[in-house]
């Protein structure tokens, strides 16, 4: 339902990155948004769960005073171009509405979102499902620190250099494109590995590679662990958090000209 003040200007949709984990690492746009925006919608993978995004978001900017919708995202597959979960549809629609609300009343919302917006994010399902009914919603996009640079970085590594070629993939892939992937690419960064960990250190021994691949749980975050021998992950119950970075070439530079060896 519309606004009962069609003159007034409606609210403004704020999709917010707030960067991996790590309070510092949220960008002053992201901030100034936060801090400005009266309304939060933040993500939770269950009713009544705890917020990632919003245990960062308010190390930076006070929650006190602002009205924090908790919008239920279950942990659910999406493959797109396929039919879509009816449990996810509801809970986007429900989530949408929510956000619908405020801003039908001119307030403007932030969403705050884990690593950045862009990526693998619940944000633009939500954005799909307002657009759905208010198409005429202005949105912003504030891009975030991704959780493979923090990964990259704390290792003081690159993720790609010169020619290289690089895949960012979920590792919920269960075909051969994942194998194709990681014989033909220089860098692959796997998402979300907690699942598959035991899977694809046999797959990365069986491909000589195992000894390329950092893995990062909970990058940024309190109780951070750092796998620079990924074996030694083969069993654990690790966090949703885990990124894995594979890369097969190291850096040289030798008499003032840089190579990359394998």
């Amino acid at each position: 339902m519309k606004s009962d003040n069609p003159t007034s200007r409606p609210g403004r949709l704020f999709l917010v990155g707030v960067g991996p984990g790590d309070p510092e690492l949220m960008t002053y746009k992201a901030v100034r948004i936060l801090g400005a925006a009266k309304v939060w919608a933040v993500p939770t993978a269950r009713e009544n769960g705890v917020s990632s995004a919003l245990t960062i978001a308010e190390q930076m900017v006070p929650a006190n005073g602002r009205t924090v919708l908790s919008l239920c995202f279950p942990m659910k597959k999406v493959f797109l171009g396929q039919e879509t979960d009816g449990q996810l549809l509801t809970a986007w629609r429900r989530s949408a509405d929510e956000v619908i609300h405020h801003l039908d009343r001119g307030e403007d919302v932030a969403f705050p979102t884990l690593g950045d917006a862009t990526l693998y994010s619940t944000a633009f399902y939500l954005l799909a499902m307002i657009q759905e009914v208010r198409p005429e919603v202005e949105v912003t996009v504030v891009p975030g620190i991704t959780a493979m640079a923090a990964c990259a970085a704390s290792q003081s590594s690159p993720l790609a250099l010169g020619d290289d070629v690089l895949a960012v993939v979920p590792a919920a892939f269960e075909d051969d494109r994942l194998r194709n992937i990681l014989a033909t690419l220089d860098a692959v960064v796997l998402m979300k590995v907690h699942r598959r960990v035991d899977a694809l250190i046999d797959l990365l021994e069986e491909m000589g590679l195992a000894d390329s691949a950092v893995l990062t749980e909970r990058s940024g975050l309190p109780g951070e662990q750092v796998y620079t021998d990924i074996r030694e992950a083969r069993g654990r119950a690790l966090h949703y958090f885990s990124t894995m970075v594979i890369r097969k070439k190291k850096v040289q530079v030798r008499n003032g000209t840089a190579t990359l060896a394998a």
